[in-house]
């Protein structure tokens, strides 16, 4: 949940920054002469700043997780629950095949866990002290199953790579779009101030907003998708019924209070149907336990 969240937040900041520098690029060029064709131009520096904005992301994605939940990473167990989580984290790692991930912890009253990093070995794995508080070790033990899934089918580099394709398109479209706007509509004359006016850099913000959150559509299809697969990978890792019991503890947690403002935000309400299924990151979790019964594991 969390990862999705920070991912999707750092990949729209970076993706308007470098939108930004992208003006600026073609605006210098254009100043000095230099045309971009219209579109082949375009669409290699859109790849170049759409693929280098998801990238620079996930880059990132361990020092924002670290610095947005104040996550304290365990260097040296302090008590027999730290012990029991870094020995767990360390035999799933071993069991799925990937470099022992860091394993941190953050103060926080909901019951959650992420998962996050570059790459399979060299991630990072936080719980919540309200996930500590409310579960069982058993169930617990699922949930960091389902994180270290996660990591073994390398979500995040893909989510990472579908993200860039996305954020491609969308300054493509955004700047071909708004070039025609500004003409169309502004009457705009391309020798003027390099061929671009306010109208197109308004018009390009917007797009890129709009187009973005239109984008974050097949990503949270993703993430749904994934959610799945890293159920499963925690009952191969921790047991069937720990898994669906960990869930389980998750439908009561949900049913007896709100959930969090953070989650509220991107509609990650267990249950929901409509619209709003489109923008969740994880499906109802009647459904997740429906499949996990299912499967064949």
């Amino acid at each position: 949940m969390k990862r999705i969240v920070l991912f999707l937040a750092t990949n729209l900041a970076v993706l308007v920054l470098l939108g930004i520098v992208l003006n600026v690029v073609r605006g210098i060029l254009a100043a000095q002469g230099i045309q971009l064709p219209p579109t082949g131009g375009l669409l290699v520096f859109a790849a170049v700043f759409g693929m280098g904005g998801a990238f620079i992301s996930l880059a990132m994605s361990k020092w924002t997780a670290k610095r947005f939940t104040g996550a304290r990473v365990i260097e040296q167990p302090r008590d027999a629950t730290e012990q029991w989580l870094v020995e767990t984290v360390r035999r799933q790692a071993r069991q799925a095949g990937i470099g022992m991930p860091e394993v941190a912890i953050y103060d926080s009253p909901e019951i959650n866990a992420f998962a996050t990093g570059m790459n399979k070995n060299n991630a990072l794995v936080a719980v919540s002290t309200g996930l500590l508080r409310a579960m069982s070790r058993d169930e617990a033990e699922a949930v960091l199953g389902h994180e270290v899934s996660h990591v073994a089918n390398g979500d995040m580099v893909t989510l990472t790579l579908i993200q860039g394709v996305l954020n491609t398109f969308v300054i493509f479209l955004a700047r071909v779009v708004g070039g025609f706007i500004d003409r169309a509509i502004f009457r705009r004359d391309d020798d003027e101030y390099g061929g671009y006016g306010i109208g197109y850099f308004v018009t390009v913000m917007v797009l890129e907003i709009i187009f973005g959150l239109l984008a974050s559509i097949i990503v949270m299809w993703f993430s749904r998708y994934r959610e799945f697969r890293a159920d499963a990978g925690g009952a191969r890792l921790a047991g069937r019924d720990k898994m669906i019991a960990a869930l389980q503890r998750l439908q009561l947690s949900y049913g007896q209070s709100h959930l969090p403002e953070q989650v509220q935000a991107f509609g990650i309400t267990p249950g929901k149907r409509g619209l709003s299924r489109l923008f969740m990151s994880h499906p109802p979790l009647e459904e997740r336990i429906a499949a996990l019964r299912q499967a064949r594991i």
